[in-house]
């Protein structure tokens, strides 16, 4: 990486909120309530999925001799054991079998070689069924079920390409109708074709060069809006592209993420006034602050680890 990026300063960040994250592990154990049928999936199943999937990505790009990655490690093995190495999810599967979260997080553990062999044949055998290929989901989430079942092991005859047309960043849209909901959409379906930045080259090109082109000025948008968790997953898609976006072109972006993030290693999601961006508010509560903590590390420890 070129000098117009501070690496040590994108590095510090990465370590600061994987420091917060280990705090605050308690925060994403799972109650009883996440057995139940119409338990708060937003508040414990997600909440752990996305831990599990910026551990597997940050342990990906740090050396195993590097103090993140093995954080980050430490961090996977406490929610796999969340999982009971996987046995809750082949109860899940018993208690909703044509729900989609199980797999989801699942395949964020299965990606890392940690697998559950009961689960796995009967999560099998229900998407070979006509009704879980026919279910209706939105385009982003469908190319992300599709990674799901590769990831597991499941493969089916729907093609990727198929579902990355439907999406809205599949479509290559005026870049001018770009706003928040187009915005967490269009950074999952790079997360979706890429395996979270394990495969820039599974970007088509087309798309490649769209994103290169007004990925900055939608990322000055978010930074002027003060959307601190959609900037930092817009970073993520900056370093996860077949050529990453031009480093000097996002050495404010993190100077200002770096002027931000809470004295603890937090990052709020959004700032509580966004004409003053340029200004760290007080330290957000778990819920307003562990999504954005966590794509805050994975985007810095991302871009650390990519030469540009």
């Amino acid at each position: 990486m070129t000098t117009a990026v501070d690496t040590r300063q994108v590095r510090d960040l990465a370590v600061a909120a994987l420091a917060w994250v280990s705090a605050h592990r308690g925060d994403f154990a799972l109650g009883a309530d996440a057995l139940t049928a119409d338990g708060p999936v937003d508040l414990t199943w997600k909440p752990l999925g996305e831990l599990a999937q910026t551990c597997v990505s940050v342990r990906r790009c740090t050396p195993p001799s590097d103090p993140l990655h093995a954080c980050a490690s430490d961090l996977l093995d406490f929610a796999w054991q969340q999982t009971g190495r996987g046995e809750l999810f082949l109860r899940l599967q018993r208690t909703e079998p044509f729900a989609t979260y199980p797999l989801e997080v699942y395949s964020v553990f299965a990606g890392a070689g940690l697998r559950h062999t009961g689960y796995e044949v009967a999560a099998g055998a229900v998407a070979r069924s006509r009704g879980w290929r026919l279910t209706e989901h939105e385009p982003t989430r469908r190319l992300g079920l599709l990674n799901a079942e590769r990831r597991s092991g499941i493969h089916r005859p729907e093609r990727f390409a198929q579902a990355l047309g439907r999406t809205w960043l599949g479509g290559l849209p005026e870049p001018w109708t770009f706003e928040r909901t187009s915005g967490y959409a269009l950074t999952h379906v790079v997360f979706h074709l890429t395996d979270w930045g394990r495969t820039a080259q599974d970007v088509p090109a087309e798309l490649a060069a769209y994103l290169t082109d007004w990925l900055p000025p939608w990322l000055d948008t978010c930074l002027d809006a003060g959307m601190w968790d959609l900037a930092c997953e817009l970073l993520i898609v900056a370093a996860s592209l077949p050529q990453p976006i031009d480093a000097a072109t996002l050495q404010d972006p993190w100077r200002r993420i770096a002027r931000v993030q809470h004295a603890s290693g937090a990052l709020p999601l959004m700032a509580s006034d966004p004409a003053r961006t340029h200004e760290a508010d007080p330290e957000p509560s778990f819920v307003h602050g562990y999504h954005s903590t966590l794509m805050l590390a994975f985007a810095a420890a991302l871009t650390q680890g990519v030469p540009v």
